[in-house]
């Protein structure tokens, strides 16, 4: 395994980080949720979407009932609160941009805040502080040190080689994993996160695809970044490590780019996911606390899940951003599909579709602000929501709601229910901004291109 120290700031940052950075983080660490205690080992319970997970043993069933509180504790009790901070933190950064150590700021609040930094790989565990919505608390691997992969094979789940991706993400401590060099990881069976990761692939061209994917499963406080996931098939009836101390059977995956099933405080941001024999990203069973942020999607059926099934009312606590991305070329469904939660759909660019971009079942609320929806050329696929299999008496009291946002092509969102304040509040988490920003916003959406000494 290769570990090395974290890497000192320049000056400049330093100075930058004491007198407008570290106090601020200070109030955020003082006055918002509290933190998720560290999960030490991640269980094998397999977990189905359509199927609630087999619980075999004792141990696998305390597993389960430890997700399941740390996810009722990551539900945030005063939304509006956390809208106010969020703000805090967006002008704080704009003052600073007007001071010239920013210069190359976009309006979007997560680039704008490490991106411009050219010294950026000597301080990548500043992007931890960079998140916003409900999974900004995904502190990852940033109290850990750095784990450097520099072996793309994935010969043996049950004993991977240290160097490589699969030994970095099962270890019980946090750590902060890069990359040494380009390289295309085609996993035999699902990469089986523990807590308190951070997967970072800046400064690399990381491709996992053509074989199994990213399974969050049972696990807190995890940041996946900069990678290009693609192609994944299904895996499984087989052995898989998913700690140190532990490894168990796996049956048949789905082949979703990144599962996520009963985990809180999950950031996913600036990946390139296309092709994949299920889903993009599939969030389920009482998950929440997540951040979906600066993804570029494209090239695939059923794009986002967030909620099991129409039946599994623990998904009552959902909470997810959806914010910054760009839904492109070859998308036709599911941009979210959601079920019974509090999902935020912000400033993100919807240039493709062919059935519908949002949809949802089981009275979810959605609070679409600042997008841009640019309605495909077939007449009968205008309309920017759609709601599965239920019946208008039903879903007319659902609250739906589009504020701000562009409308082109044709394009047309039904809006539904009430408008329930208190509803709304617990499906924001960040002040939108104008959609006409939208192109500025999302325009470096997917894996960037880093390289050493320039800014990102």
């Amino acid at each position: 395994m290769a570990v090395v120290s974290s890497s000192s700031s320049s000056s400049t940052s330093m100075w930058v980080f004491f007198f407008f950075l570290l106090p601020l983080f200070i109030h955020l660490q003082a006055t918002m949720a509290t933190t998720t205690p560290q999960i030490s080992h991640l269980r094998n319970v397999e977990v189905k979407k359509h199927r609630l997970p087999s619980l075999q043993n004792s141990s696998m069933a305390e597993r389960a009932l430890e997700a399941e509180k740390l996810n009722e504790q990551a539900a945030v009790a005063n939304p509006e609160e956390v809208v106010s901070m969020v703000e805090m933190s967006i002008q704080n950064s704009t003052q600073r941009r007007n001071l010239g150590f920013f210069s190359c700021g976009t309006g979007n609040p997560i680039d704008d805040c490490w991106r411009c930094d050219p010294n950026w790989q000597r301080n990548r565990k500043r992007l931890a502080d960079c998140g916003i919505g409900f999974g900004r608390n995904a502190i990852g691997g940033r109290d850990g040190k750095f784990y450097v992969v520099t072996d793309p094979r994935d010969d043996d789940p049950v004993n991977p080689k240290p160097g490589t991706l699969r030994h970095a993400v099962i270890q019980d401590r946090p750590l902060w994993i890069v990359f040494k060099r380009d390289m295309v990881i085609q996993l035999k069976q699902e990469l089986i996160m523990n807590s308190f990761k951070t997967i970072d692939g800046r400064g690399a061209n990381v491709h996992i695809a053509n074989g199994a994917c990213i399974t969050i499963q049972f696990v807190t406080n995890v940041i996946i970044h900069g990678l290009h996931i693609h192609d994944c098939v299904p895996t499984g009836n087989a052995m898989v490590r998913s700690s140190p101390t532990h490894f168990g059977w796996r049956t048949m995956a789905d082949g979703d780019a990144i599962s996520i099933f009963s985990s809180s405080h999950i950031w996913v941001d600036h990946n390139s996911l296309s092709h994949c024999a299920d889903g993009l990203v599939d969030a389920v069973l009482g998950s929440t606390a997540i951040t979906i942020s600066n993804n570029h999607f494209t090239h695939h059926n059923e794009v986002i899940l967030l909620g099991h099934s129409d039946s599994y009312t623990r998904d009552k606590l959902m909470q997810v951003t959806i914010a910054y991305n760009h839904f492109g070329e070859g998308l036709i469904q599911r941009m979210p599909r959601c079920r019974h939660g509090y999902f935020h759909v912000v400033n993100n660019d919807y240039t493709h579709w062919e059935m519908y971009a949002i949809g949802g079942s089981a009275n979810p609320t959605i609070n679409s602000q600042g997008n841009r929806y640019n309605a495909p050329v077939n007449p009968f696929a205008k309309e920017v929501t759609k709601r599965v299999e239920t019946a208008e008496s039903q879903w007319k009291g659902w609250n739906w709601r589009s504020e701000g946002d562009l409308l082109l092509n044709g394009a047309f969102f039904t809006p539904s229910g009430a408008g329930a304040s208190a509803s709304y509040a617990r499906a924001s988490s960040l002040g939108a901004k104008s959609s006409s920003m939208v192109g500025s916003m999302t325009s470096n959406a997917g894996a960037l291109g880093c390289k050493r000494g320039h800014q990102c």
